[in-house]
Parts: C-alpha cells; sequence; structure tokens
C-alpha cells in the first residue's frame, strides 16, 4: 500500500523555475508509469508529464520543452523540473505511481496529496 507524498510547490514568477519531487511511503521495485498531474481552480485533472519504468517519456503539448520527468531510482524519487513557467500553469500538482500495466488501464494506482504551484507577478 503506497503512499506517494509530493513537495516543492510554492509561488514563482513568470519566467520562473520550480523543481516537484515525489517520495514514495515505501520501496518501490517495479514501475509501469510515474507522473505528474494537475488541476486547476475548476478544471479536470490533466496530465503533465509520465515517465515508463524503461525510461521513456511523455508530456503534454504546453508544457512540453520547459518541463522535464526524471526519477532517481537511488532515492527512490521523481521530480519535475519546470522551467520559464507561464501563469496558466498554476494548478495544485499530483505524483501518481502505478506499478503494472493491468492497474493502470483500469485506473488503479496511487496518488500524492497534491502541491500547489502559483505563477503570478
Amino acid at each position: 500500500q503506497v503512499q506517494l507524498v509530493a513537495s516543492g510547490g510554492g509561488l514563482v514568477q513568470p519566467g520562473g523555475s520550480l523543481r516537484l519531487s515525489c517520495a514514495p511511503s515505501e520501496s518501490i521495485l517495479s514501475i509501469y508509469i510515474m507522473g505528474w498531474y494537475r488541476q486547476a481552480p475548476g478544471k479536470l485533472r490533466d496530465l503533465v508529464a509520465t515517465l515508463s519504468g524503461s525510461g521513456g517519456t511523455n508530456y503534454a503539448d504546453s508544457v512540453k520543452g520547459r518541463f522535464t520527468i526524471s526519477r532517481d531510482n537511488a532515492k527512490n524519487t521523481v521530480s519535475l523540473q519546470m522551467n520559464s513557467l507561464k501563469p496558466e500553469d498554476t494548478a495544485v500538482y499530483y505524483c501518481y505511481a502505478v506499478t503494472s500495466l493491468s492497474d493502470y488501464l483500469r485506473g488503479f494506482g496511487a496518488w500524492g496529496q497534491g502541491t500547489q504551484v502559483t505563477v503570478s507577478s
């Protein structure tokens, strides 16, 4: 029963940078997909970036070239480096992880509690 804890959010000016981190409550031996999603006020939760167990990445068009997802296996964390932030990036960011394809297809997996990112001058 894995719990994810997200951190690193905050207030930043447009054009600034933030780095989000996600740490599991226990060791995860295998990962099918780990990623970051975000939810703006009044909006649905949308995909930001994902990282597969084999190293493949996928990014939303709106963040491609600005955000980078990575994993530190030694520290058991996944990070999201966010550069050139825009006001439109303001949202609560959630970490997600699932350990098998079957669970992923069924909508299962672990979610972090979310960390607030606010981009404003």
